[in-house]
């Protein structure tokens, strides 16, 4: 097989969201947008409704229909970009609540879907998404006297816990929201760590479940095995790769493995990243190309049909690191050439 294989681990998915639940006590949502941050919504949604949860979290309709199918009538599914032109029917037909962002917004779904579930998004400083205070005031009773199911903000900096941002949200949050007899949520996963402050009636945590930071206690999602192509042996001085970036400082055996930025792994990813051989570290050595990346193996006495260079040690974050991004774009540009495996 010459596809690089990802393996997901449904258990350790469902492991991740019962973990975060133990940290609260309100009821913890699921965050499965972006086909659950790149993993396949469908199995993914699956075993997170089998470990208890009972809400989840899109960021558009057509990802909403998608999970409806998967966990079937029942299950809240909340639609972060609210109700959009032409959302009407897929809200309708797939019991979608649209977290509503502006008064155009509320007119359209009291206009088309008057009886229809939907839940408010308040702006509460990242000046994103949401009703701002100011158009809140104006729109407060009318909102209210159709009973939304949900009132949310989203914290802008909760993955640094002292930034003086998350204690102003949570300030202006309470400010906007007080004595109103609707459940609230500010928390996503690292809202969800800053402690209880945070947490309201509902958390709705995202990277944690698929093994990303903030969440450092999360147990490992995935592991990618890319397939060996072609071993060569190079003399010192021989450089490897476009732009002659690596040059050999010894004799030495470069493996070149099936996959690149075409499956995610970003050309940026360079130095400090390594491919384990039967959990031997090898590391990567010049430029990461489309379909392929080359490893120094001198040192492996007998090479694999594979490499591992996402597993327990070397994680998403690690390859962000690398690459100068984040964990969340790693995993969501996992791409579609990848044999897929879910393991339960």
């Amino acid at each position: 097989m010459s596809s690089a294989r990802l393996t997901i681990d449904l258990t350790a998915l469902a492991d991740n969201w019962r973990a975060l639940d133990a940290k609260t006590g309100v009821e913890t949502a699921a965050v499965v947008k972006a086909d659950a941050y790149g993993l396949g919504v469908e199995p993914a949604a699956k075993a997170l409704a089998g470990a208890g949860a009972r809400t989840f979290f899109v960021a558009v309709a057509e990802e909403g229909a998608a999970v409806r199918r998967a966990v079937g009538p029942g299950p809240m599914i909340g639609v972060f970009s609210g109700h959009m032109q032409g959302d009407t029917e897929l809200l309708r037909d797939h019991d979608l609540v649209p977290m509503l962002n502006s008064g155009e917004q509320l007119l359209r779904h009291f206009e088309a879907l008057p009886d229809h579930r939907f839940g408010i998004q308040l702006d509460s400083g990242m000046n994103r998404l949401g009703i701002e205070p100011v158009d809140w005031i104006a729109l407060r009773d009318i909102a209210l006297g159709k009973k939304p199911v949900l009132i949310m903000s989203h914290l802008a900096c909760a993955d640094e816990p002292d930034h003086r941002m998350n204690q102003r949200q949570l300030r202006n949050f309470k400010e906007i929201t007080d004595g109103i007899q609707v459940p609230r949520s500010l928390a996503a996963t690292g809202g969800l760590l800053l402690g209880p402050e945070y947490h309201f009636d509902l958390c709705r945590p995202g990277v944690g479940l698929y093994g990303g930071l903030p969440f450092a206690e999360a147990r490992p999602v995935i592991t990618v095995d890319l397939p060996v192509i072609q071993v060569r042996d190079v003399a010192a001085g021989e450089t490897v790769g476009y732009g002659n970036t690596w040059t050999a400082r010894r004799a030495s055996r470069i493996a070149t493995v099936s996959a690149g930025y075409a499956d995610g792994l970003q050309r940026a990813i360079g130095g400090g990243i390594d491919a384990f051989a039967n959990g031997q570290p090898c590391p990567m050595v010049g430029r990461v190309s489309m379909d392929l990346i080359t490893v120094d193996v001198t040192d492996v006495q007998d090479i694999p049909d594979s490499l591992r260079i996402l597993n327990g040690h070397q994680t998403v974050d690690d390859l962000a690191e690398a690459a100068g991004t984040i964990g969340y774009e790693i995993l969501t540009s996992l791409g579609s050439r990848y044999t897929r495996d879910y393991v339960a």
